[in-house]
């Protein structure tokens, strides 16, 4: 095996990981997919007679090109970014699959990803890079250019905000899923006092329409979510469980095709968070064939 070969396989080993912190730091599966190919191709075109720990090396080259991508992303202003969600990873609810349990590795719920799209791109980086894969200061500072200790103070301003925000949901799947079931239930039979029982009294709603203006919205507190979740019940959606990002979840169809991909942060018994990706052009990129879509 040459030296080129020997790479190929090394970098196909670290691939799970780099795919993992790719997907932290730009919330998008097909971007990170894109920074990985990257990374690759720059790993390609360099010298490692001096590399003494390859996976750091790689994970510091992957982090770098999502850097990179995610700054060009807020510069271009492409939507607010309280309607962002990020892409959801969707498994069937008897389990998870393999290719999944490394981007989903320390609990990345989609409400934690939601967090992370408020920081700067120096923060998520450097938040990402030492409080997820554990990489030294030392190694982030170049990345951000910056001093090693400005890099930690980044990492703790990011820590704040994703403390502060303490998306952290409710460790029970079948507690999770009870929640849900009573909220879809109290839609239904259009029991707004059902709704508002089971709400946070201040539970946010986001719900990201992409181009669609009229499909997004961010929405606060217990009654004003609960009008909206009556609102959508009169729609005719069939209504499938999923788990996304390992929690609680659906995903709903119309006339048959995808339409939104719901995500429930359940906090102490009651629902904390509501994530909807309702982007056409986003939902249409997702595989849903294990769920009918």
């Amino acid at each position: 095996m040459d030296q080129q070969e020997w790479l190929a396989a090394q970098f196909e080993d670290h691939r799970p990981r780099l795919r993992a912190v790719a997907y932290r730091m730009l919330g998008s599966l097909s971007e990170a997919d894109d920074a990985v190919q990257d990374a690759w191709l720059r790993v390609g075109r360099a010298s490692t007679s001096e590399v003494e720990n390859l996976g750091g090396w790689l994970t510091t080259i992957v982090a770098r090109v999502a850097l990179n991508m995610l700054r060009a992303r807020n510069t271009r202003h492409e939507q607010p970014l309280d309607v962002r969600v990020p892409d959801p990873i969707i498994d069937p609810v008897d389990g998870t699959d393999p290719e999944h349990e490394a981007l989903l590795a320390d609990s990345v719920g989609l409400a934690l990803l939601v967090v992370l799209e408020t920081l700067t791109p120096a923060e998520r980086l450097a938040f990402v890079l030492h409080d997820m894969f554990a990489v030294p200061f030392e190694d982030i500072a170049p990345i951000v250019d910056r001093s090693p200790e400005a890099a930690r103070q980044l990492a703790s301003r990011a820590r704040r905000r994703v403390r502060g925000a303490d998306p952290v949901p409710d460790a029970s799947t079948t507690a999770q899923w009870e929640v849900v079931e009573a909220f879809l239930a109290a839609a239904r039979d259009g029991d707004f006092e059902g709704l508002v029982a089971v709400l946070d009294p201040d539970v946010v709603l986001r719900a990201d329409g992409g181009p669609v203006a009229d499909l997004s919205a961010h929405v606060q507190g217990a009654e004003s979510v609960a009008g909206r979740a009556l609102y959508w019940s009169r729609a005719d959606l069939t209504l499938r469980r999923a788990l996304i990002n390992g929690a609680a979840g659906m995903v709903a169809f119309r006339d048959g095709q995808p339409f939104s991909i719901g995500a429930f942060t359940i906090k102490n018994g009651r629902i904390a968070e509501i994530d909807f990706l309702a982007d056409p052009e986003r939902i249409a990129q997702l595989d849903l064939s294990e769920l009918g879509g």
